[in-house]
């Protein structure tokens, strides 16, 4: 991809967050590194952008579990140094380990922690000597919990932040800002896959993607903060869950699970 617009690559990009992310860059001057395992919901997507917002696309499918297709996304960086990055894909589970498959595990640990890795490093690393450039981590709420049924999810998404906290000093000074987006709930395909019943969970703790990668969008304008929370709510939740006492976080997690199982036992 040649072209005189700024070039952002985006993973997970078929649908959810990373979509919108797509979307709202295409819209601001950016092309379109596009990366996913579904390559005919990329070209689609492709296709819009270029007929909403003259954005030109490049449609790469991969799979980040696999380290063949990491390696070629890291070429791809490589090859013709990116400007933005967004390091989306991702997955979560509802079972315990003792109960999930392993595969889905390790394919876990290695989308979130070494692919976030290498395209993160190799995106920097073009990045630092021109002097520009961004990477924005998308992490969540869940990298300041611990919670029964979300034992890698939550260690990956914490490990994402602090990743990106830690960079940020490395690349102080350098013009390249990085970010770790920790977003609540939000309306996206991933909750339907991980199967959470929406109806449990209060109307007024969902976010629209729009809003949360326009908060993203605007820290990115802003060259700040390093740890975007959208939304005041989930911003004064964090607040309260970093100062709360660790006995007193598992006794409310023991609870809840009381709860549901009081639940089950009366249906």
């Amino acid at each position: 991809m040649t072209s005189p617009r700024p070039v952002a690559l985006i993973t997970g990009a078929s649908a959810g967050l990373g979509r919108e992310f797509a979307i709202q860059l295409a819209r601001a001057g950016y092309d379109l590194v596009l990366v996913a395992r579904d390559e005919a919901r990329l070209a689609a997507l492709g296709v819009e952008l270029l007929a909403e917002h003259g954005a030109g696309s490049e449609v790469l499918r991969a799979d980040l579990s696999i380290d063949d297709d990491v390696f070629r996304v890291v070429e791809r960086i490589d090859r013709s140094p990116i400007d933005l990055l967004v390091n989306n894909a991702g997955f979560g589970t509802k079972r315990t380990l003792a109960n999930t498959s392993r595969a889905a595990q390790d394919a876990m640990v290695r989308i979130h922690v070494l692919a976030a890795n290498r395209l993160a490093q190799a995106a920097v690393q073009g990045m630092v000597p021109r002097g520009r450039g961004v990477v924005i981590n998308v992490s969540s709420i869940a990298s300041w919990l611990t919670s029964r049924g979300n034992v890698n999810y939550n260690a990956t998404k914490a490990w994402q932040r602090a990743f990106i906290e830690s960079l940020a000093l490395e690349v102080e000074g350098t013009g390249v800002y990085v970010q770790a987006l920790c977003p609540g709930y939000t309306h996206t395909e991933f909750h339907a896959r991980v199967e959470v019943d929406k109806a449990r969970i209060p109307g007024f703790m969902w976010m629209r993607a729009e809003d949360v990668v326009a908060e993203s969008l605007r820290a990115v304008r802003h060259k700040r903060p390093v740890v975007v929370v959208p939304g005041a709510g989930y911003r004064v939740l964090v607040l309260i869950i970093r100062f709360m006492p660790r006995w007193v976080w598992r006794m409310l997690v023991r609870r809840r699970r009381g709860r549901h199982r009081s639940g089950a036992r009366s249906t």
